[in-house]
C-alpha cells in the first residue's frame, strides 16, 4: 500500500486521546512490536525531545487503530537520555533486557555514535536478538560513510547533503560576502563548519568565512558575546547547525542587540524556535529540510494537509516532522515486505526499499542506508501563507526545491553485514 493510500485509510479511522491517552493506549496485553524512543525528556532539549515523543506515539495510534502491522500492534516507550550518550547506553541496556529489538533517536548525533556502537556489540553477542536503530535526526555523515552498519538506517538528510542544498543556494545569491559559522562543539557542529567551508570554497570562493566558532552544547545561557563577535566580523550571513535551546536562544540574543544578518539554519522551524524568533526573523531565517506546513503538495496527496490539521488540533504546540511520519510508513512497509518483524529480516526489506510519498519519491540507498528524498529551502516570512507557524502570524514559505535525486552525494561506506 502506497503512503498515500495508507495515511488516506488511517486519517479515517484515527480517534482522538489527549497525550496521557496516547501513553496509556501503548499498553498492550497482546503481542506487540515495541519500539524504544531514547531522547531528552528533561533538560535544555527537553522540548525537542518531548516533541518527536508525541508525534510517534501519535503516528503509532493511526497504525493501531487499522490493525497494526502484520496484525501486530505498535507500543511507542520514550526514555529520557538527558541528551547524554552515557544515560542512553544504560538506557539501551535496559531495552535489551526488556526484549525490545528497535529503537529511535535523534537528538544528538554524539549520542547516536554511541548508541550505533552499542548496538553493533550487542548484536555481535546476541545475534539471536539483534535490535535496529532507526535515526530521525541525527546527522553526523560517518554514520553512513565510514562509520555505517548494517543495524542502522537514518531517514533525515545528513550535514553535508543539507550543506550541498544550503551552498548550492548560496551560490546564486550575489548579496552574500560574508559568512560566520556558528555551531555547537560536538561530532554534528564539527561537520557543519567543516563541510560548509569546503563547499563555499568550491561554489563561491569570493565568500570570505568571517568567523568560525564553536561553543559548548546546552551549556550556553546567553549567547550575546557570540552575537557581538559576529557583529564585529561583519558577517552578512550565519550559517549554523545548532538545534533547540542553543538555535532559540542564539536567536534571541541577535534579536535583542539589533544585529542585522541573515540566518541559513538546519533547525529554524523545530518545535519552539519560531516563537523565539518572532518578528525581527521575517525574511531572515531559512531553513532547509524535509517538510513544512506550506509546502506545495501534489493534487492527489492532500492525505498530508489532513494530517497537519489533526496533528495541530490535537497538539497546537507541536511542529510535526515529515521524517517521523516517513520513518513510520517504511518501517510498516519492510514488516510487511518481509512478512515478519524479526530485525534483521526487516532490515534486508528495508535495504532499496521506495516509497511514493507525499512530497515526492524517497529510497533508503542499500549501500549505506541513507534516505534519499526531497529537500527544500524555505524563509521565515509575513508574506500570505495558509498556515502560520505557532500563532506568530509568521510562516514558512518555499524558496526552492531540491529532488531526491539531487539531494545524493557520494559514500564510502564499505559495510559489514550478518553472515
Amino acid at each position: 500500500m502506497s503512503y498515500r493510500k495508507l495515511l488516506r485509510k488511517l486519517l479515517g479511522v484515527a480517534s482522538v486521546f489527549g497525550f496521557a491517552g496516547l501513553l496509556a493506549s501503548s499498553a498492550f496485553a497482546a503481542d506487540t512490536i515495541r519500539i524504544a524512543y531514547i531522547d531528552p525528556l528533561s533538560g535544555p532539549f527537553a522540548n525537542t525531545g518531548n516533541a518527536g515523543a508525541k508525534q510517534f506515539l501519535y503516528v503509532a495510534e493511526l497504525i493501531n487503530e487499522n490493525g497494526g502491522i502484520l496484525g501486530k500492534q505498535i507500543e511507542i516507550i520514550p526514555y529520557d537520555n538527558k541528551t547524554s550518550p552515557q544515560e542512553s547506553l544504560q538506557i539501551l541496556r535496559q531495552v535489551a533486557d526488556e526484549g525490545i529489538q528497535y529503537i529511535t533517536q535523534g537528538n544528538g548525533s554524539h549520542v547516536a555514535g554511541a548508541l550505533i556502537e552499542g548496538v553493533n556489540k550487542h548484536n555481535a553477542r546476541n545475534p539471536d536478538s539483534p535490535i535496529l536503530y532507526l535515526n530521525y535526526a541525527a546527522v553526523n555523515p560517518d554514520f553512513t560513510n565510514e562509520g555505517c552498519s548494517f543495524w542502522h538506517f537514518r531517514f533525515d538528510a545528513h550535514s553535508g547533503m543539507k550543506l550541498q542544498a544550503i551552498t548550492d543556494y548560496m551560490a546564486e545569491q550575489e548579496s552574500i560576502k560574508k559568512v560566520f559559522l556558528l555551531n555547537q562543539d560536538y561530532s554534528h557542529g564539527q561537520a557543519v563548519s567543516r563541510i560548509a567551508k569546503e563547499m563555499l570554497a568550491m561554489k563561491r570562493p569570493d565568500i570570505e568565512i568571517v568567523g568560525d566558532v564553536l561553543h559548548p552544547i546546552g551549556k550556553v545561557k546567553d549567547f550575546s558575546p557570540y552575537v557581538s563577535q559576529i557583529r564585529a566580523s561583519g558577517a552578512d550571513t550565519i550559517i549554523t547547525g545548532n538545534w533547540g535551546n542553543d538555535l532559540a536562544l542564539l536567536v534571541k540574543a541577535s534579536n535583542d542587540a539589533g544585529l542585522d544578518v541573515n540566518y541559513q539554519t538546519f533547525y529554524g522551524a523545530l518545535t519552539g524556535t519560531p516563537t523565539a524568533i518572532g518578528e525581527a526573523g521575517a525574511g531572515k531565517v531559512k531553513v532547509v529540510t524535509e517538510y513544512q506546513e506550506n509546502l506545495p503538495v501534489r493534487y492527489d496527496a492532500r492525505e498530508l494537509e489532513q494530517f497537519y490539521t489533526a496533528f495541530k488540533e490535537r497538539f497546537p504546540e507541536i511542529e510535526p516532522l515529515g521524517r517521523i511520519n516517513t520513518e513510520m510508513y517504511m518501517l510498516a512497509k519492510a514488516m510487511e515486505k518481509a512478512g515478519s518483524t524479526d530485525p534483521q529480516q526487516v532490515a534486508m526489506a528495508l535495504e532499496g526499499l521506495e516509497m511514493d510519498a507525499p512530497l515526492g519519491p524517497v529510497r533508503m540507498r542499500t549501500l549505506d542506508h541513507q534516505l534519499i528524498q526531497p529537500l527544500f529551502i524555505s524563509t521565515f516570512t509575513k508574506d500570505y501563507l495558509k498556515y502560520d507557524t505557532e500563532g506568530t502570524g509568521l510562516g514558512w514559505k518555499m524558496d526552492v526545491k531540491i529532488d531526491a535525486g539531487d539531494t545524493e552525494v557520494p559514500t564510502v561506506c564499505e559495510m559489514k553485514r550478518p553472515t
